[in-house]
């Protein structure tokens, strides 16, 4: 027993220093477009989709693991990489698309910060500076190690999914069935809302920041092992999460027939069907979740662009050693924040266009990260098996079909 002991403890230990990355990159996913998706999702099409969830959380599981074990190898980060092998003219056209969708990203994750303290009878022009103020001076002024905590202490907020599924008591027995039974009605609506899912549970910049974050707290080889643990657990709790979220609005909204732009109208309409309990519940999880990824896209843009020009980059860094991640990263925030504070601007066809965005510009990078993850002369005896390079190319030509018929039906209904 005694001897036992130690090992054991020495890989708890081990688990403890690397985590961080994998899960806060994972709950991240689960932003204000994640939570406004899937409650669309469920309180639309009830759990007709929930096999597409469990198809992508597989190869969110999948990719991650890939970006993580490029970051772990080579030290480098995804868009560095991108530079080195394809060269500054294909990086620049990654960059330019990243930079554009996360910038709407953030817009959305400021939208959702204001639609749930609305909930609580706190107005826009209080809250949404408020939080930008706040995450720019947690990242600026504290090393990584304090930011890292800080976004654990978010992640917390999350336990109000699985809670409020608990209270409205689905029937498990459907729920199953939504995830065996394959079937996509052939309208614009569900192919829209496919493509958001996908784009959602597998958000591109999820793997930027995810290699980013590996290199920036110096995780490597020897200690990989543990860091794959994090980036497993990080991203089935992604998709675990999304399950709750569509398993609520599908067992209490879609029965109703309540029509649900957002997920504050989803807490909102909750409180007549289940109680204050759900409606609150759902309200504090769109708080934090809109907080950790309004902290962590901004930060996964910032690096993936200054790792693609050679700039230099850190949350550890300042103002006076990385002014250009700084500045971009402190750019985003407040552009982000103006947008959602103008009056008149519809928020909620922002935070879904945003995910239709991330759908439309996830085969891009896959491609990118397949060829990378898969090329020995960068990984060596690393590079990606079969199974790997498998799963990683179905998931881009799913992402990638979806994209086209929902081009195509878009088309078909403007012109015909």
């Amino acid at each position: 027993m005694r001897r036992g002991a130690t090992p054991r403890r020495a890989a708890i230990a081990g688990f403890l220093a690397v985590m961080g990355p994998g899960i806060i990159t994972g709950f991240a996913g689960n932003d204000a477009g994640g939570v406004t998706t899937y409650t669309q999702v469920g309180a639309h099409f009830g759990f007709s989709l929930l096999w597409l969830l469990l198809i992508s959380t597989v190869g969110l599981v999948v990719v991650q693991e890939m970006c993580a074990r490029m970051g772990a190898v080579t030290g480098k980060g995804l868009s560095d990489l991108i530079r080195e092998r394809f060269g500054v003219r294909w990086t620049s056209v990654a960059m330019t698309a990243l930079l554009v969708a996360n910038l709407s990203n953030v817009a959305a994750e400021y939208a959702g910060v204001a639609a749930s303290l609305e909930l609580l009878g706190v107005p826009r022009l209080v809250s949404v500076p408020a939080a930008g103020l706040a995450i720019w001076a947690l990242v600026v002024f504290f090393s990584y190690r304090v930011v890292e905590r800080a976004l654990f202490v978010l992640v917390l907020a999350f336990v109000a999914y699985p809670l409020s599924a608990i209270i409205v008591a689905p029937d498990w027995g459907a729920v199953a069935g939504g995830l065996t039974t394959l079937r996509l009605p052939a309208e614009q609506s569900a192919l829209i809302a496919a493509l958001a899912l996908v784009g959602t549970t597998i958000t591109p910049y999820m793997q930027f920041y995810i290699q980013a974050s590996i290199v920036d707290k110096g995780i490597d080889l020897a200690q990989y092992r543990y860091a794959r643990l994090d980036v497993l657990v990080g991203s089935l709790l992604t998709g675990v999460n999304g399950l709750f979220m569509i398993v609520v609005a599908a067992s209490v909204l879609f029965p109703a027939g309540v029509i649900v732009e957002t997920a504050a109208d989803a807490a909102g309409a909750l409180r007549p069907l289940v109680g204050p309990q759900a409606q609150l519940l759902f309200g504090a999880g769109l708080f934090g979740a809109s907080m950790l990824a309004a902290t962590v896209m901004p930060l996964s843009t910032s690096y993936a662009i200054c790792e693609a020009f050679g700039w230099e980059s850190g949350i550890s860094k300042d103002f006076r050693d990385a002014p250009v991640f700084m500045g971009l990263f402190t750019l985003l925030l407040v552009v982000g924040g103006l947008v959602v504070l103008i009056p008149g601007v519809p928020l909620i066809p922002l935070i879904v266009a945003s995910q239709i965005v991330n759908g439309l510009l996830l085969p891009v990078v896959l491609v990118f990260i397949l060829r990378l993850a898969g090329d020995r002369t960068i990984m060596g005896a690393l590079a990606n098996g079969r199974i790997a390079t498998g799963i990683g190319w179905g998931i881009a030509a799913i992402a990638s079909a979806l994209s086209l018929g929902l081009v195509a039906i878009t088309i078909i209904g403007r012109f015909g």
